[in-house]
Parts: C-alpha cells; sequence; structure tokens
C-alpha cells in the first residue's frame, strides 16, 4: 500500500545540540580530534590592530579555507552559503544554531587587508607538514614532481606583444661563472670552453589583464593565458612544496 509522508515534522520542537547531530565519523570531527588550531593565533597575530572593532576570529576564516578544500566548493561565496545550512560545518567553526555566518565579503576583505602581502597561508602549511613529519607519515625515500594549469581570468584575445630574451640563454653568464666556481673549489683550472655567447630574441605575449600569467598553448588548438600550479609530494601523497608559475614555464 502506498504511503504519503506529511510535512508535521518540520514544526518538530526538540532538545538537541548541533554536536548531537553531527555523526562520528565525520571528515570535520577527524580533522578537529588531530589538530589544535590555536596555532593559527600567533602566526597572524602581527596582521591584527588593537584599534577599532573587535574582527572575526582568523582561526574561523581559516577553517572556512579548509572546508571549501576539503569538499570541494567551487567559491567562497557557495562556501559560506553551504555553511549556513550544514550543521557539520557549523560544528567545525564552533557556530550555534542561531549565529549568523559572516558575509561571504568579510573573507575578501580580511584577505586583502590582513593576508594578501604575508606570508601566513605558507606559515600554517609549513606548521601542519611540521606536524605530519613528527608523526612519521612523511617519507623522504621518493619525491614527486608534477603540475597542472589553472586559467587565468583573462581574454586570450587581448594581449600585447614583447620581445624578450630566450631564458635559457639569459642565464649563460651565470651558469658559467657557476661552473668556473666549482671547478676551482676542486682544485680544477677554469674552463675553456666558450659557450655561445649570442643572446637570442623570441616574442612573447603579454595578456592586458593579467600580465603575470603565461600564454599556453596546449595542442593544436586550445590557447589560453594560464598559470602552472608545481606540486611536490612523498609516496603517502603529501604535500611537501608548492608553487605558482606563469602558464609557458615548462616542469623542468
Amino acid at each position: 500500500m502506498m504511503s504519503k509522508n506529511n510535512t508535521n515534522g518540520r514544526n518538530q520542537f526538540a532538545m538537541l545540540t548541533i554536536d548531537d547531530l553531527v555523526p562520528q565519523d565525520h571528515l570535520v570531527r577527524k580533522i578537529d580530534a588531530v589538530l589544535d588550531f590555536e596555532f593559527i593565533y600567533p602566526i597572524v597575530e602581527a596582521t591584527c590592530s588593537d584599534l577599532g572593532r573587535p574582527s572575526i576570529d582568523p582561526v574561523i576564516l581559516i577553517k572556512l579555507v579548509f572546508i571549501q578544500y576539503l569538499f570541494g566548493i567551487r567559491s567562497m561565496r557557495q562556501t559560506i552559503k553551504e555553511v549556513d545550512t550544514n550543521v557539520a560545518y557549523r560544528w567545525f567553526l564552533g557556530y550555534s544554531f542561531e549565529e549568523k555566518i559572516p558575509h561571504f565579503s568579510t573573507f575578501g576583505k580580511n584577505y586583502v587587508r590582513r593576508f594578501r602581502e604575508t606570508t601566513v597561508f605558507e606559515d600554517i602549511f609549513a606548521y601542519i607538514l611540521e606536524q605530519a613529519v613528527k608523526a612519521g607519515f612523511v617519507t623522504e625515500d621518493n619525491l614527486y614532481l608534477d603540475s597542472t594549469h589553472i586559467k587565468a581570468n583573462a581574454n586570450k584575445h587581448k594581449f600585447t606583444k614583447e620581445m624578450t630574451h630566450d631564458e635559457a640563454k639569459a642565464y649563460q653568464d651565470e651558469l658559467e661563472d657557476e661552473i668556473n666556481r666549482q671547478r676551482i673549489e676542486a682544485g680544477k683550472r677554469p674552463s675553456t670552453l666558450d659557450l655561445e655567447k649570442e643572446v637570442k630574441l623570441k616574442e612573447r605575449k603579454i595578456s592586458k589583464a593579467d600580465p603575470e600569467s603565461g600564454y599556453y598553448v596546449k595542442g593544436e588548438r586550445e590557447k589560453q593565458f594560464a598559470y602552472s600550479a608545481h606540486t611536490s609530494c612523498d609516496d603517502n601523497g603529501f604535500i611537501l612544496s608548492t608553487i605558482i608559475t606563469p602558464g609557458n614555464i615548462h616542469d623542468s
């Protein structure tokens, strides 16, 4: 027999806490159990002013980044929307049912005004990696390096052209000096090898909207301005370092 559920449960009143509603095996519980976010306060202390109104807790700002990355949410705007209705996210941030979640622009303003020209995120990364090393999770047997391209927010048809030195030739003198320095330290005579002195020029496309990006050509047709995110990791998949370069910089 077909049954029909009513919606009276929507108005049910129950004595529950947020903690009661978050499953014990939820990822946010596992993170909270092994990582004490108190370490963030001394890292961001220099970015906080003693004047003005109390700011949003910096741990909240960093935890929002964790939520966005760990659960694959596409933007901070969407992350805030998800936190507003997701009990597990509220629990992770320490917000009650009634507390208002910060507006997404709050994170953007704090990033620009407080974190943009600092090493806050690098320091947080280094601290967490250090804890993983101390716990014996990181191995040194093999290191792997890979990169992925990230499309820049730039129109591929709007650019200027500049003539720049070929990168391999531009460092020619520096390379020769380093070779001779090592030979002298090893008790050998400086090299008499005469490397080609000609420095070649090549045309480079510079984006008008994002000049720090690089013009990247993938295959025969796909062309775009992009960045390359280079990442090194160990056998267990722990990221050991990362660096962002223009998309036209080769991995090697």
